[in-house]
């Protein structure tokens, strides 16, 4: 009766080798989500944030383009596809949306 007591070594290594597979996809979960709060964390810093300056962006709505312009280092920034917009908003109104947005920055 003693025989059945006792674990035999393949039954060991089994246990051990889930035990370790666990342990491994368990460390890998906790790295996604640390890789993932890290990416959250840094977008929460420097989200519409200049990158010339560091200061705060401000969006300007000039016809259909949102512009994130920076009052700080006069810096005007465009997301994917917004310069195709605003040439486009220039084109048809000969030019009239481009030199509007030109006169927000111009030095007094």
């Amino acid at each position: 009766m003693a025989d059945f007591d006792k674990p035999s070594s393949t039954e060991e290594e089994y246990f051990a080798r889930e035990d370790i597979e666990k342990k491994r996809k368990l460390a890998l979960q906790q790295a996604d989500q640390l890789a993932a709060k890290q990416r959250e964390d840094l977008r929460q810093l420097h989200f519409m944030k200049c990158p010339k300056c560091g200061m705060d962006l401000h969006t300007l709505k000039k016809g259909h383009v949102e512009l994130d312009t920076c009052f700080n280092c006069k810096g005007v920034w465009l997301d994917a596809g917004e310069l195709e917009q605003v040439l486009a908003q220039g084109s048809e109104n000969n030019g009239k949306v481009m030199g509007a947005i030109l006169n927000l920055f111009k030095r007094s």
